[in-house]
């Protein structure tokens, strides 16, 4: 059974907290992202948004207010939210998109008008169902059941998705001249333009010039040029 505390100094390098001024921090549940990659919605608020005080100042804006993560209402101030989730603080009409940083912290950048409800997936494995249907298994831990697969989608091509209809807007596909973002490795947080695929190692460009790095840390986030505002 995990533990239901953490303390600062123990939490992941990737959070982007103050550690020594308290003991506790609060442990997202389990759900959609691992814990490095996550952050509770009540550390979100306060630490990142800072659209809250204290951890009481959350309770309330959550239960009174609708705070929304991708396109749905959350009230748990535990509940976790990671790479390419959109949290939306509707009463006052702002949108977040998390991301992470050159420094490999998890960050919330301002959503881009019109884009609250689309967010690219990864696409993390395939599953074959009955009567010829496709599964996709996505990064955040969704599922899409394609009655059939028309398209023929691959493990690491990503899909644009509309939230919370759950509707695949954009097929993008890891190929030459996809533009990617870096979840890792010396280059984390920088977005570039896949040149080639070798094996567990790719090729990208940015304005600065060519380098390798592992396949694992590409998440294709448009054709070209990103599909959403980074």
């Amino acid at each position: 059974m995990a533990k239901q505390h953490l303390k600062r100094v123990a939490a992941p390098q990737t959070w982007k907290i103050k550690r020594k001024n308290h003991i506790w921090i609060s442990r997202p549940n389990a759900g959609a992202h691992s814990l490095p990659q996550s952050i509770s919605l009540n550390t979100a608020m306060k630490e990142i948004i800072k659209c809250a005080m204290t951890s009481s100042e959350v309770k309330t804006i959550l239960n009174t207010k609708t705070i929304l993560v991708d396109g749905r209402r959350r009230k748990e101030p535990k509940f976790p939210v990671g790479l390419m989730d959109v949290l939306s603080l509707s009463d006052i009409k702002k949108s977040y998109r998390m991301l992470i940083s050159k420094k490999g912290t998890i960050y919330a950048a301002n959503v881009k008008s019109g884009e609250e409800l689309l967010k690219p997936c990864k696409i993390v494995g395939k599953t074959s169902l009955s009567n010829g249907r496709m599964q996709l298994n996505l990064g955040d831990s969704r599922s899409i059941v394609l009655k059939k697969e028309t398209t023929p989608y691959r493990v690491g091509d990503s899909v644009l998705m509309e939230l919370p209809k759950q509707e695949i807007k954009e097929h993008l596909k890891f190929e030459k001249g996809a533009a990617i973002l870096l979840t890792g490795g010396k280059h984390v947080g920088e977005t570039a333009t896949l040149e080639d695929s070798k094996g567990d190692t790719i090729v990208c460009k940015t304005d600065t010039g060519s380098f390798e790095t592992a396949k694992r840390y590409a998440f294709v986030i448009g054709k070209g040029a990103p599909a959403i505002a980074l």
